[in-house]
């Protein structure tokens, strides 16, 4: 894991942050380490990602930013747009090899968070890529069960096809 420490660096993570894709670009094109981590776990990718900057994240990908780096807790760049609800993003780290199955210390997926907020296309589109539905987190539930727990009846229908 790279941590960084120069106010170049810093600035990578704040033009991620807010979808400068111009500044981005310099940045990448210097030469910068894209995949470095912030104190946090995070990457520039992690962040363009949760701030829904699509062609920020867009950029990174091209330019080879790892979409299955985790954070100290664990998550994705995928599992973080599967809470919040990003479709579009999604399936752009999905086209770029974002693993589907890969889980948190707590034995969360991308999977189970779609399923935890809600965000039904986004289960649709983890059952399609086909992510594994019977991974099961520390409590020992899976995405149908988590679905049942929050009354998502639309989940558990896609979740038992």
């Amino acid at each position: 894991m790279t941590f960084y420490s120069t106010a170049t660096e810093d600035l990578l993570f704040d033009a991620a942050r807010k979808g400068d894709v111009a500044y981005l670009k310099q940045l990448i094109e210097e030469g910068i380490d894209i995949n470095m981590q912030n104190s946090k776990g995070f990457t520039p990718l992690i962040l363009s990602c949760y701030d829904d900057h699509y062609e920020a994240t867009k950029l990174l990908l091209e330019a080879n930013a790892d979409p299955n780096i985790q954070d100290l807790g664990g998550n994705t760049a995928l599992m973080g747009v599967c809470f919040k609800g990003y479709e579009n993003i999604a399936k752009l780290l999905i086209e770029h090899g974002a693993e589907l199955d890969l889980q948190t210390g707590n034995g969360g997926t991308a999977l189970m968070y779609a399923t935890l907020f809600g965000r039904n296309k986004l289960v649709k589109l983890m059952i399609e890529a086909g992510a594994d539905q019977t991974l099961r987190d520390v409590r020992g539930l899976n995405a149908l069960d988590l679905a049942y727990q929050q009354g998502n009846q639309e989940a558990i229908e896609l979740l038992q096809k």
